[in-house]
């Protein structure tokens, strides 16, 4: 197979607004420059698991359960909880706060304990007041950790609870019609995330120590037990983004930008293959993960996947072709142009279709609305045959 532009799979090279793929066409191994931006700082997890702030510009190569890394782009989040690791700002209920009392996922001794009162047999905790729009789906999450009692619990609003084991890393009840998830981050540290539709616009991120799952009473409060908690985060979105550290106000990260400004090969009449291994998020109404532009900006080819584990490509955002077979497990596809026609293959399936090109394809971008893991993405100066599209996805 002729590998004209590989762009990933453990080969990563990035410098401040660029990052390289590279050229092995007839044994000519030379750097290709994307073009990367993001006007803020953001957060990543390094090659030893701990959360990295990275800063304006600077391409993020996220490790979290990836030993080779993957490119990540996110869209713009802002998080509204003022203090996000500092809970002694917050108000406790039943509880005190111990600054700086263990590690934390950054690998800094910052994080908190928050000990529930002697005595008390109802849950203790701290919370926030903010502001929020009704009707809007907000996203809260917080890295908690067993100190001594091992469920946690966050709401955001209203009687809509969450509850976690953090003993065995499970998701634990909810009251209310929200939905939760939970993230391992290991010695001991998990994620814990809640995803709710507001109904009122009042906010009270809270924070709860609990001992058993789907309840808030106590048994065995002595003053020294209670949980760890650090990196708060309270976003507009239906899931969790990269931690944004606050410190005094709302902070907010803009999204990430990756684009080839010229993709000679991708015109009118050329044949060539497009391989991808991406990770999407679920939680997105749909998710264009690739797009191809020209000079004017109107776009040629984008590539989407759907929440009905769907894949759609699009020629000049009027003809789709979805194969709807793909399972949510998914994460790689071949779309391979032969002239005028194209195949779609996925792990599971693949699909025929039509492409009528009408314009050139000068610019591809990832990235452009979503969150999007770039695991691998490799582009042939050839249609590849089908033994050999299947033979990439498998």
């Amino acid at each position: 197979m002729a590998n004209t532009l590989k762009f990933g799979n453990g080969e990563w090279y990035g410098k401040k607004d660029t990052i390289l793929a590279y050229n092995d066409e007839n044994s000519n191994y030379k750097p290709l420059p994307f073009n990367f931006s993001r006007a803020s700082k953001a957060t990543v997890i390094n090659k030893d698991g701990l959360i990295e702030e990275v800063g304006s510009g600077q391409p993020r190569i996220d490790f979290k359960d990836n030993t080779k890394g993957a490119l990540l782009l996110e869209p713009q989040r802002t998080n509204l909880i003022t203090y996000s690791e500092d809970f002694s700002t917050w108000t406790t209920f039943r509880s005190s706060v111990t600054a700086n009392d263990i590690v934390s996922p950054d690998g800094s001794q910052n994080a908190e304990k928050i000990i529930q009162q002697s005595g008390q047999t109802s849950s203790g905790g701290v919370y926030q007041n903010l502001t929020l729009s009704n009707s809007t789906v907000y996203t809260y999450s917080v890295f908690l950790k067993s100190g001594g009692y091992d469920f946690g619990v966050i709401r955001i609003d209203g009687g809509q609870y969450a509850w976690f084991d953090l003993s065995s890393g499970a998701i634990g009840s909810i009251t209310g019609s929200g939905s939760s998830s939970i993230e391992d981050f290991g010695n001991g540290w998990y994620r814990c995330s809640f995803t709710i539709t507001t109904t009122s616009t009042t906010g009270q991120p809270h924070i709860y120590i609990a001992n058993s799952d789907g309840s808030q009473a106590l048994s065995g409060a002595d003053g020294v037990k209670g949980i760890y908690a650090w990196g708060a985060q309270l976003e507009a979105g239906s899931y969790p983004t990269s931690y944004i550290s606050t410190s005094g106000s709302a902070v907010t990260r803009l999204r990430d930008k990756c684009l080839k400004d010229d993709f000679s090969i991708l015109t009118v009449g050329n044949s060539y293959t497009l391989f991808f291994d991406v990770d999407l998020n679920e939680g997105d109404v749909n998710i264009t993960f690739f797009n191809i532009e020209n000079s004017s900006g109107a776009t040629s080819l984008t590539v989407r996947s759907y929440p009905n584990n769907s894949i759609r490509v699009y020629n000049n955002l009027n003809s789709q072709y979805p194969v709807s077979s793909l399972a949510s497990s998914t994460n790689k596809w071949v779309v391979r142009i032969d002239g005028t026609s194209f195949k779609i293959f996925g792990a599971e399936g693949s699909l025929i279709g039509t492409l009528t090109t009408a314009r050139d394809m000068g610019e591809g971008i990832f990235g452009r609305y979503s969150q999007t893991k770039i695991n691998d993405f490799k582009v042939y100066n050839t249609a590849l045959s089908d033994s050999e599209s299947e033979a990439l996805v498998n």
